[in-house]
């Protein structure tokens, strides 16, 4: 599989790759610069908003607009009109938690992790939606990041980065409930970041610091390594006409001189052609409006 620089970007934290087929674009993020960006394939970029605040992810809401997961809480993005509206507030235990990487189930519920920036990793896993208060999934995380569920919805997959480990749960699209936690996948050489799941079942992780994308079986086993021209991928989404072009954020905070010598491209955003098909993302369906979602005490990890 070949791999194509899209847009040399040079992104501080490029995440969060969000393909939107009503609009045929792809909306990413760069989490510390703070920004949302749109690429439209072929042209280029199409669209850039700068947020007040760092940005850990961003889904589908509606026409023209995107749920964006922001420190303080979750927005909606107008981007017609470039305007910001606070959905729910979140009250971190910590000046240095924030809001990280999210997925839609497939009945519209948003699920979310916070983590620490800097020092012992702490985080915590929220899901809002379903017409109920938000909801936080145990409190055993570090850093959770990517999130996605099997193409029948029976299987949630969750990433803590700081564990090296995609854990999965047995997952109720009628309750929204995840139960039975178990380890997915384990890794020595690079961390598990952001992920995606296709068509077939197959998982899609990419490698901070292994300067690859891998696709593991629904067994956990390891299928497809894809390498890439950058130390440290960041997140994956299917995007494209078929859903067969696996779009790949980039990131070039803390790259070192020998890094940086060796992919000179940090930060840019990638597409390779699969032979596999995404699986669409759902639209957030947040329900009546929901405000403050507290933390609690932080623990050391």
């Amino acid at each position: 599989m070949q791999v194509q620089l899209v847009q040399a970007a040079n992104a501080i934290l490029g995440e969060g790759p969000l393909w939107c087929p009503d609009e045929q674009v792809l909306y990413w993020i760069d989490i510390l610069r703070p920004a949302v960006y749109r690429h439209t394939p072929g042209v280029g970029q199409t669209g850039v908003w700068a947020l007040p605040e760092s940005v850990g992810s961003i889904a589908r809401l509606g026409a023209g607009q995107l749920l964006v997961a922001m420190r303080s809480g979750l927005f909606a993005l107008s981007t017609v009109e470039g305007s910001l509206t606070r959905l729910a507030s979140v009250e971190h235990a910590s000046a240095q938690q924030r809001l990280n990487d999210s997925a839609v189930d497939p009945a519209g519920r948003f699920w979310v992790g916070s983590m620490r920036e800097g020092g012992p990793s702490f985080g915590k896993l929220y899901r809002f939606g379903g017409g109920s208060a938000p909801f936080e999934l145990d409190d055993q995380w570090a850093c959770p990041n990517g999130i996605g569920w099997s193409p029948d919805g029976t299987v949630m997959y969750v990433t803590d980065s700081a564990k090296q480990t995609i854990w999965r749960y047995a997952y109720s699209v009628e309750h929204g409930t995840a139960t039975d936690k178990q380890v997915f996948a384990t890794f020595d050489a690079g961390t598990p970041d952001g992920l995606t799941v296709d068509a077939e079942g197959g998982v899609w992780s990419a490698l901070w610091d292994g300067w690859s994308v891998v696709r593991l079986s629904p067994e956990g086993e390891r299928v497809t390594t894809v390498p890439m021209p950058v130390q440290r991928p960041t997140s994956v989404a299917f995007g494209g006409d078929a859903l067969q072009t696996l779009y790949v954020t980039s990131a070039s905070i803390n790259v070192d001189t020998t890094g940086l010598n060796a992919g000179p491209l940090a930060g840019g955003l990638f597409a390779v052609e699969t032979s596999v098909r995404g699986l669409l993302n759902t639209p957030a369906r947040l329900g009546e409006r929901t405000f403050l979602c507290t933390t609690g005490a932080e623990v050391p990890a």
